[in-house]
Parts: structure tokens; C-alpha cells; sequence
């Protein structure tokens, strides 16, 4: 799979651990876990060598964390809600990883259920029905909502065939600042280049990162085409219209595209008129 490089070819990062550091030279994209998430959010997990999934920072009702915007095969302007009911033991102080579902078994049922009604129709959906267990079978598990978001992006990330690696904010000491707690997490994992989506590209201060040698990468996809709708609806309805395969090819050409030959000047430049 082809994936964005700033030098030369990432070494494997199977077996690494925040105890046994990744080899350096290796993308890293961290975000929230995000039940069924965009194609936006996708593109850019599918881009990285890593994934940290962020899963101790407090919990947002508004964001995706428990919830998925569903666009229908026929038409993507016609979208409903995929929400997992979710109890937060620490009222709005609850962290994401300590977010509860409120009734798993019926989330497991609302899940396969929607799924089924959404996208039976697609001839890719066999493709997508023979995975689901892996995400509807958890519930049997565990009453975590980050768990089941967890899950449904490994689905999806092995659809596409992804073959990174995948580790937790909350198995590594960082610092509180958002901007200093993201950096911390890319030079914990020997990362020399962290991709920023365009929410991260608001607030993101850069010095933490290039001040310890790792190059941030503004990471931008489409608008039209295959990615109508990748910002603000389920990956779900592009996979079941276009197919994992084509949907694999398009992520890796974004990602050869989106940076491929980013230099030092290059970067200081961007960012300086983001500034």
C-alpha cells in the first residue's frame, strides 16, 4: 500500500510497544477513536504507518465518538444518526475510554440493523456483513463505548487492507497541553512526521513538534468525486457504492498527493501563512 514518506521507507512497526519505541522515519496520525468515522478521518488513519488512538481526553456528545451520520445508497443527502446511547460516570469530566453504553445489547441490534437497512443493497455488502461481528461480537465483552468505535475503524482500516499499527494515548505520560501532549505522543513513538487534519490545523502550535524534529503535515482530502460527503458522513455509504478496492486505491493516491515531497522550508512556509 502506498502511503506518504518524507524519506526513506518506514521500517515495520509490528510488535512495538510504548515500551519498545518504533523505528524512526514513520507517519504518525493520532485522533479519537469514532464510531464508523468519515472518509476525512479515514483517509487520514489510512495514511499514517500508525494510528494512537486518542482516548484520554474527555468526552464529547457533539463529536463522533459515540455516533454516525448514515448517508443512504440511493442519495448521500438523505442521512440519519447511528447513535450509540452513552453514560459518562464522571458527568462532562469523563474521559473517553471510561465512557459507558447505556444498554450494549440493544446497541449491538441498532447497529446490525441500521447497517443492514442502509447498505443490504450494495453488492459489496457480503464484503462488509462477513466483518461486522468483529465489532457487534464486543458487546458481549464490554460495555465501552471507545472499545465498539475502536473496532468499527479497525472494520473499516481492514477492508482497505491497511497494515499499520494501532496504540492507546493512555498507555504513554504526556503533558496537558494540546498541542504538547499531541507532539509528546509523536516523539514517544519516533514518529518524523504527524499528519494534522484541517481541526487540528486551527489551534495546532508547530514548535513542539519541529523543535524535536518532527515535520507536521497538513493532511487535506477532496470534496468531490468519491469524496462527497467525507467530511461530515460515514465512510460506510463510499465503501458499500464504490467498493473497497477503488476506495483503497483513491486513499492511497491522497496520500501520495497530499504530501509526498514535503521539505523543511516547504513546511515553514505553510505554516507561517496559517499563522
Amino acid at each position: 500500500m502506498l502511503r506518504i514518506r518524507l524519506s526513506s521507507t518506514t521500517a515495520s512497526l509490528a510488535g512495538s510497544s510504548p515500551d519498545d519505541p518504533t523505528p524512526a522515519g514513520g507517519l504518525c496520525a493520532i485522533h479519537q477513536p469514532n464510531l464508523f468515522p468519515r472518509l476525512s478521518t479515514l483517509a487520514k488513519l489510512f495514511a499514517a504507518d500508525y494510528w494512537i488512538v486518542l482516548d484520554d481526553v474527555q468526552f464529547a456528545r457533539r463529536d463522533y465518538q459515540h455516533r454516525a451520520r448514515l448517508a443512504t445508497l440511493g442519495c448521500s443527502q438523505q442521512r440519519q444518526w447511528l447513535t450509540l446511547p452513552t453514560h459518562l460516570p464522571e458527568g462532562r469530566a469523563t474521559i473517553i475510554k471510561e465512557a459507558r453504553l447505556a444498554d450494549p445489547e440493544r446497541s449491538r441490534r441498532r447497529i446490525a440493523h441500521m447497517l443492514s437497512q442502509h447498505y443490504g443493497g450494495s453488492r459489496f455488502w457480503p464484503a462488509l456483513r462477513s466483518e461486522l461481528g468483529a465489532v457487534t461480537d464486543k458487546f458481549a465483552a464490554t460495555d465501552k463505548t471507545a472499545v465498539i468505535a475502536e473496532a468499527s475503524i479497525r472494520l473499516l482500516l481492514g477492508l482497505l487492507g491497511w497494515k499499520g499499527q494501532i496504540l492507546r494515548s493512555s498507555e504513554f505520560t504526556v503533558r496537558a497541553d494540546r498541542s504538547l501532549r499531541l507532539a509528546d505522543l509523536a516523539l514517544a513513538t519516533n514518529a518524523s512526521g504527524y499528519l494534522c487534519g484541517t481541526g487540528g490545523m486551527k489551534y495546532l502550535r508547530t514548535e513542539p513538534f519541529t523543535t524535536r524534529g518532527v515535520a507536521v503535515i497538513p493532511f487535506h482530502t477532496p470534496v468531490d468525486g468519491i469524496w462527497q460527503g467525507a467530511r461530515d458522513t460515514s465512510a460506510l455509504r463510499t465503501l458499500m457504492v464504490y467498493g473497497p478496492d477503488a476506495v483503497a486505491a483513491e486513499l492511497s493516491c491522497r496520500a501520495e498527493q497530499s504530501a509526498p515531497t514535503w521539505s523543511g522550508e516547504m513546511l515553514k512556509d505553510y505554516w507561517a501563512k496559517k499563522t
